[in-house]
C-alpha cells in the first residue's frame, strides 16, 4: 500500500469532510495546473484519479472535476458519491445530460462515453470501487440516495 493511502483512507471518511468539499476541489485543479498535471492530491496518496471534462447541461461551457476512479480494463468506473451528501454532484446531472466527456487520466486525453450502471452490474463494479476506496461505504450510509455509478468508456 502506498505509505500516504491511509491517511487518505482515513481522512476521506470522516463526517466533517463534505464541509471542505469545494475548497478541495479548488486545491486539486489548482496543484495539477501550477505542477503541469504531475501532482494531484489523490495521486499523492497513490490512489487513481482522474480530471472529467464534460459541458454544462445549462451553459454548455466545459467543467472539469477530479474524481477518485477505478480502472477497468481500457475504462474507469466513477462513483457520484458526493462525500455521501443528499444531492448528486453537479457532474452526474451534465454527465447524464451529455452522454459524453473526456476523460484526462495519468497525462492523456480521451473521448468517452458514459454508461450509467445499474442492477447486479452496478453491484459488481460497487464492489471493486470498495476495494480502491472502502470510504464509499461510508458514504452510502450517510445518504438515502443510491450513489450512481458510471462506467467511461473510450469513443
Amino acid at each position: 500500500m502506498h505509505p500516504t493511502r491511509w491517511l487518505a483512507v482515513r481522512v476521506g471518511g470522516q463526517p466533517w469532510l463534505p464541509r471542505f468539499a469545494p475548497a478541495i476541489v479548488r486545491l486539486d485543479l489548482l496543484l495539477r495546473r501550477l505542477s503541469a498535471g504531475r501532482v494531484t492530491l489523490l495521486g499523492f496518496a497513490g490512489l487513481p484519479e482522474l480530471f472529467l471534462t464534460v459541458s454544462g447541461r445549462r451553459s454548455g461551457l466545459p467543467r472539469t472535476t477530479p474524481l477518485l476512479c477505478v480502472p477497468r480494463g481500457g475504462s474507469w468506473l466513477v462513483a457520484g458519491s458526493n462525500w455521501g451528501g443528499p444531492r448528486p454532484p453537479l457532474w452526474v446531472g451534465n454527465l447524464v445530460a451529455a452522454g459524453v466527456a473526456t476523460v484526462e487520466f495519468k497525462g492523456h486525453d480521451t473521448a468517452v462515453t458514459a454508461r450509467l450502471l445499474e442492477g447486479t452490474e452496478r453491484a459488481s463494479a460497487w464492489a471493486e470501487m470498495l476495494r480502491v476506496w472502502p470510504n464509499y461505504a461510508k458514504y452510502a450510509a450517510r445518504t438515502e440516495r443510491e450513489i450512481p455509478v458510471f462506467e467511461l468508456n473510450p469513443r
